[in-house]
């Protein structure tokens, strides 16, 4: 179907106050070569809604235009079917709020961005799902508390349910537990942990089917086509997994500075658990009763030799643990030694609840040793407490608050081979399907046995934990339907673990179901396109295969790509690593930008008039943009915005294309990279980074300043640095002069 293209021009907000709308119309239907180009008084209002319907009905009109507010703006009062396209030309944010009223910079502003969005619809067709018949069962790995919830929760939704676990019993460490921590009001008695309860609901469940004593051989194809095969011989297929397989403590024999290993009454908080379990506490040298009992804090943890982290549940497991002692030797002496206390919501209360026990004694202070003594006690010595003098204390045992590590984490140490040095980075492997894994793959813990060419598990983070975007997307990972809940993804308690185990469940859920559609998951959630590439032309340089954060992309023996389109989270990073321009998107792609950039007018260098492109992700660089428009923070108007998938999306060529058509300069903002990184697509930012060698080969190439191009970074809420970054570079510009392309 041929398009047809209809502009509508919001009056409202101050847009007609600021600008010419006349002249916009002008330039929509001159410049931009439409049939119909029509404004209203409040655009998102219903009548104006109703306007623009009547024309995709009467008129044709099947690619809308909306010049007005930004995309974030009722997105969905604008959304007029899959077959009708729509783009929102921002002129209220980037335009009339954020610069000089009636001013010619202003009204030039805004008839580009209003011919940059019909140049999109030309250039764009709507997005066909690719589908195919996929199973929307649901796999749990682990079942301890969290896996026995995401199971249960998924079976009562109506979701078929398999659940694997490596032990011959469900419960996991709630088996272990005495107690759990106080759950009702007034949160100061010790409860059962529900385990056994929850544990027959599951397996009575008529959609769960539970796999005991049983570890995963292999995971191969993706998201509603995943294909399992079990330790026991069972193979099934299924659409997402929820990844619950825990944690485990921190060993406790890499703490002998805290003195364990010099006597069996140091102990650490796991085995205080399993000796109330088993009969009670006494003293392990001699099975005696005890007097005096020591819990040391942060065993481990906030330790940058240890775990640097915070083990989030350590603080409460010793005010339990000395609730403990309390009941059984109510005339025992009980010293907690912490450097914080930290016991949030409800459990602030049941902290304060053992504050009130005057038998137990505890302080802030830092161990200084801990010996023998020659009676068989051990000797603590503590400085730096709150009493504002050091101590020692004497007592029959002492009980060390052991951290969590995930079971994501492998503790070997590198050993140096020929397929991996001893320098700790990942390094090229082997999948379990035998095939030669890509540089940068995770090593994992060999859970998952995934066939990915990244890895055979889970990519983890520097503390073992499975990555996600932590503030967004705290369930997600890079391998798309596979979610972490519970320990492995976050030190967390029983009930907290529980509640996690929902999130994911709930992740499992919408992916199923968005890949039964052919949508995509987060961040572009509902996206219907998929990469489509020309092969006759590929060259077999692998950067789209290497690149992909998601393992979207294998490749045969010749390195041709191989796509796996229901892994694709939409950013177009491969559009954007591939040097032959192979890869495109219906709704998102090479052509498409380009001729963006085309249709802006670029003032001759004797207008003084200088032009800037600053390429923008969509994800947290452009929203702080947004924000800066709402806040009115005032910016030069010799910035043209263009917003992209991802800033790892950027194709080269739309530098040279930039450059070639007379911009003076070309800004790339995307998101913030590192350890902590609040990229939406994971690598985009720092794929970006590292192709900036490339950008300036290109203006070495052209013969132009190595300055005319920057790269930046920005959070969400950075929206405050938007001018500064602007005029900053406009100031650059100027200094190194005009694009002597201009006017070619």
């Amino acid at each position: 179907m041929d398009s047809k293209i209809g502009v509508y021009i919001c009056k409202g907000c101050d847009i007609a106050k600021s600008v010419d709308v006349e002249k916009l119309i002008n330039t929509a239907i001159k410049d931009g070569k439409v049939p119909l180009c029509k404004t209203h008084e409040v655009l998102c209002s219903h009548e104006g809604i109703e306007l623009i319907k009547a024309d995709i009905g009467g008129e044709g009109i099947n690619r809308v235009v909306v010049a007005a507010c930004s995309n974030r703006v009722f997105p969905e009062l604008f959304d007029f079917g899959q077959d009708i396209l729509t783009d929102r030309a921002n002129i209220r944010e980037y335009v009339v709020w954020s610069h000089k009223p009636n001013d010619d910079d202003t009204q030039m502003m805004a008839e580009d961005y209003i011919r940059m969005s019909i140049a999109r619809m030309k250039s764009s067709e709507p997005a066909q799902p690719y589908t195919e018949e996929t199973s929307k069962t649901i796999m749990v790995i682990g079942g301890g508390m969290t896996g026995l919830t995401s199971a249960k929760a998924a079976a009562d939704a109506g979701y078929q349910v398999v659940l694997v676990e490596k032990e011959s019993q469900l419960g996991g460490w709630a088996t272990k537990f005495a107690k759990a921590f106080p759950k009702h009001a007034p949160y100061q008695e010790l409860e059962d942990t529900g385990y056994k309860t929850l544990a027959q609901a599951v397996e009575s469940h008529t959609n769960i089917k539970v796999h005991k004593s049983a570890t995963i051989e292999k995971t191969s194809g993706q998201p509603g086509k995943f294909a399992v095969k079990l330790s026991t011989g069972a193979e099934f297929n299924v659409g997402a997994i929820v990844q619950a397989t825990g944690w485990r403590p921190y060993p406790a024999e890499k703490l002998t500075h805290l003195g364990y290993g010099i006597s069996p009454n140091i102990i650490a908080n796991i085995d205080m658990e399993a000796m109330v379990s088993n009969g009670g506490i006494k003293k392990p040298s001699d099975g005696q009763s005890i007097d005096s009992i020591v819990f040391i804090q942060c065993a481990g943890s906030r330790d940058q030799e240890h775990l640097p982290y915070c083990s989030a549940v350590c603080c409460r497991v010793s005010l339990k643990q000395a609730k403990y002692v309390r009941e059984k030797y109510p005339d025992a002496k009980i010293y907690i030694i912490y450097k914080d206390v930290r016991t949030p919501a409800q459990s602030e209360l049941f902290y304060a609840h053992i504050q009130n026990d005057d038998a137990i004694f505890m302080t802030k202070g830092e161990i200084a040793g801990v010996s023998k003594a020659s009676d068989g006690k051990i000797l603590i010595d503590v400085k730096e407490t709150l009493l504002g003098e050091d101590i020692k204390i004497k007592a029959d045992m002492v009980v060390l608050a052991t951290g969590m590590v995930p079971s994501t984490k492998v503790d070997e140490e590198p050993v140096a081979t020929e397929e991996a040095p001893a320098d700790g980075q990942p390094q090229d492997g082997v999948t379990a399907d035998g095939k030669k894994e890509a540089a940068g793959a995770e090593k994992g813990a060999k859970i998952l046995n995934l066939t990915y060419r990244q890895g055979t598990d889970l990519p983890t983070l520097k503390y073992g934990f499975p990555d996600s975007h932590f503030i967004c997307f705290p369930y997600e990972t890079r391998r798309t339907a596979i979610y972490a809940a519970g320990g492995v993804r976050a030190p967390m308690d029983l009930s907290a673990a529980s509640d996690d185990a929902y999130g994911a469940t709930l992740k499992a859920i919408q992916a199923v179901e968005s890949v039964a559609r052919g949508a995509a998951v987060h961040p572009r959630a509902g996206d219907m396109s998929f990469p489509e590439l020309f092969l006759q032309r590929c060259t077999q340089c692998k950067r789209c295969t290497e690149e992909c954060p998601f393992g979207a992309l294998d490749e045969d023996e010749k390195g041709t790509p191989l796509p796996n389109p229901f892994r694709c989270r939409r950013c177009a990073i491969c559009l954007g690593a591939c040097p032959e321009r192979i890869i495109s998107f219906k709704n998102y792609n090479v052509n498409m930008i380009s001729q963006m950039i085309k249709v802006i007018h670029i003032p001759d260098e004797f207008e003084e008039k200088p032009r800037i492109l600053a390429f923008i992700c969509e994800n947290d660089a452009l929203p702080s943009v947004d924000m800066a428009g709402l806040k009115r923070l005032q910016y030069n108007a010799m910035i043209r915005i263009i917003p992209l998938r991802c800033l790892g999306s950027m194709n080269i060529v739309w530098v040279g294309d930039a450059l070639a058509s007379g911009f003076d300069g070309v800004l790339l903002i995307g998101c913030k990279k590192g350890d902590d990184y609040q990229c939406h697509f994971v690598r985009g930012s720092e794929l970006a980074d590292t192709r900036m060698t490339n950008v300036r080969d290109k203006l070495k190439q052209l013969v132009l300043e190595e300055e005319r191009v920057q790269i930046h970074e920005l959070a969400i809420s950075d929206y405050h640095k938007i001018p500064q970054i602007f005029d900053d570079f406009l100031a650059t510009i100027e200094g190194v002069g005009p694009n002597p392309y201009k006017g070619m």
